[in-house]
């Protein structure tokens, strides 16, 4: 174990300015997934920043009729928040399809945002690792790369995020809110997260010395209605092999709004914009789903091991937008996780 030091901080602003101090030092949320890096030997801040008792623990109405999630609110408490549950259904499904019941007690909105890449190289400090350490290569490209992505990675990387709160975010229009030196600012959910490019070491916009204060969520349009759906190899406690979430909202049956993201498949949620514009107008019929969902997988370029991805996650999103066309996010069981 490398030596380190803890600092607790009393506001945000003490926060940001030990983390400005002090260039190798972290923020410790829940640390669900920074704890775990540091076992491995992945991570190895000199300094822990203790952000866990910052008044950034609750949900609040914005005046549009949106919410407001404080960086500090643990998983289980937002996927159980009444106005979640009937206004953001997605997102509720999302929370209760991550980890376990004891993680989700633990981990945080903002240390949901930020975790990292389960790649099994990325994770294994013996092997190289672009991400890791920059320049070393990317043996996932050629060997063990079955959950990994097959939209948007380069030759440099092809890790996926492992989120699934950050999928319902993109597809719900959130915006991130970010409290850094030179201020506050906000970056939508959809572009918070990157593709690797040849820096896959970045894995979000995030500048150095920020801290994720929270996440605001827009009001929906009247009518609409959300839905998470995950597939992965056990129905419990695993990262999604693919996953979607969905808003759709129908009108004389033609689709009036409609937004979708995929999990699974990329170095970040990957907002469907092709779907989008397919869906848009149409008749909610399977047929136009089925159109929508090739439209938006249209840039998939799977490798050796995962092209079954592609047609799983097609799956996924065909059923997830029939069942909201007849009604179905809302009325969907919130207490249990999705398999």
């Amino acid at each position: 174990m490398k030596p380190f030091a803890y600092l607790r901080a009393r506001t945000t602003a003490e926060a940001v300015r030990a983390r400005s101090a002090h260039p190798g030092a972290a923020f410790l949320g829940g640390g669900t997934n920074l704890v775990d890096l540091m076992k491995l030997g992945v991570q190895a801040p000199d300094l822990l920043i203790d952000i866990s008792g910052l008044p950034l623990d609750e949900v609040t109405e914005t005046d549009d009729g949106g919410l407001r999630i404080g960086a500090a609110v643990r998983n289980s408490d937002l996927a159980a928040h009444p106005a979640v549950r009937t206004r953001y259904p997605a997102l509720s499904q999302a929370l209760l399809s991550g980890a376990c019941g004891q993680l989700r007690n633990t981990a945080t909105t903002g240390g949901n945002l930020l975790q990292r890449t389960r790649c099994p190289y990325f994770q294994d400090v013996s092997k190289p690792c672009n991400k890791r350490a920059p320049g070393t290569g990317c043996p996932a490209r050629e060997g063990a790369h079955r959950d990994l992505a097959v939209l948007g990675h380069s030759e440099h990387c092809v890790a996926t995020h492992p989120s699934d709160m950050a999928v319902a975010l993109s597809a719900l229009g959130a915006t991130v809110e970010l409290r850094g030196p030179d201020g506050e600012r906000a970056v939508p959910a959809a572009e918070f997260h990157r593709l690797p490019g040849d820096a896959p070491h970045r894995d979000t916009e995030i500048r150095p010395d920020e801290l994720v204060t929270g996440v605001t969520l827009p009001p929906l349009p009247d009518g609409a209605d959300s839905l998470y759906r995950k597939a992965r190899d056990r129905a419990s406690f695993a990262f999604a092999l693919a996953s979607v979430a969905a808003v759709l909202s129908v009108r004389d049956g033609r689709i009036a709004h409609a937004a979708l993201a995929f999990g699974g498949l990329a170095h970040r949620p990957w907002r469907a914009h092709g779907a989008e514009e397919v869906l848009r107008g149409a008749p909610a019929t399977r047929e136009t789903f089925a159109r929508a969902a090739d439209a938006g997988l249209a840039a998939a370029r799977p490798l050796r091991d995962n092209a079954f991805k592609v047609g799983l996650a097609r799956s996924l999103a065909v059923d997830a937008l029939s069942e909201l066309a007849v009604g179905g996010g809302n009325n969907r069981s919130h207490t249990d996780p999705q398999t």
